[in-house]
């Protein structure tokens, strides 16, 4: 596909792209939607869905990094564990994204974040048709080996911070082999929002999915639970999986 180019949506084809960001807390995911808004605003119809459990302090920080009109900045109050509004119950936030399609469509692309979780928090479906995961180098470069459905399943794994590498001691190029080793060939990106080719990576991600979307070419896939692991020495030892209830 040429650079920036977009599909046009056919017509039996919803045109906007739900695309969900999840991660554990401080790993960026704030940052990362500031930096797709200001590298694409100029050319795609964009809001975004904020969730915080009793603030909305991530719509706040969005809102006066001036990234989009504020209007176009909606915040959902959980009240509980940021992983039942994006995965048991997705009501508020379907509700809040459909509500912000309607008022400002057409729109190309709905980002909505999670709430700061640990490494098993995945959207549903239900919810968004694609979604980033985000890690970040200060977390520690063993964090992607640790697994779990987001790492080893969402259509994205961001290694983010990729800068700060070199002061918390962490080699990225292994912590993204160690990625793509368990991702099994999905694609991983590392990230720092001040190199500009990462970033350019990141947004003709972003314009490949919605063409695939589109094109109806994607089809939205869920994580779900942990996949069966090993635990031993090596990889070896009995496999199993872990359920969560959500």
């Amino acid at each position: 596909m040429p650079e920036n180019t977009v599909v046009t949506a056919g017509p039996s084809v919803r045109r906007t792209l739900r695309l969900g960001v999840a991660g554990p807390v401080g790993t960026g995911k704030s940052s990362l939607i500031a930096t797709l808004c200001r590298e694409l605003s100029g050319e795609l119809a964009m809001a975004v869905v904020t969730n915080d459990i009793y603030t909305d302090e991530d719509a706040r920080f969005l809102r006066s990094a001036g990234v989009l009109a504020e209007e176009r900045i909606r915040a959902v109050e959980t009240g509980a564990c940021p992983h039942t509004a994006i995965r048991d119950d997705v009501t508020a936030n379907l509700d809040a994204v459909e509500d912000m399609e309607e008022e400002f469509a057409p729109l190309d692309l709905v980002l909505v974040e999670s709430g700061g979780d640990n490494l098993t928090a995945t959207f549903s479906p239900a919810l968004i048709d694609a979604q980033i995961f985000c890690l970040d180098v200060a977390g520690g470069g063993d964090v992607a080996r640790k697994g779990g459905p987001g790492i080893g399943r969402a259509d994205l794994l961001i290694v983010n911070k990729s800068d700060l590498a070199p002061y918390v001691g962490v080699d990225v190029e292994r912590m993204v082999a160690d990625a793509e080793k368990a991702r099994d060939g999905r694609p991983v990106l590392a990230l720092s929002r001040t190199d500009e080719p990462s970033v350019k990576a990141l947004c003709d991600w972003v314009r490949e999915v919605i063409g695939a979307h589109r094109s109806g070419a994607h089809t939205p896939q869920d994580p779900g639970p942990m996949a069966p692991h090993a635990h031993g020495p090596g990889g070896e030892g009995h496999g199993h999986g872990h359920g969560h209830g959500h």
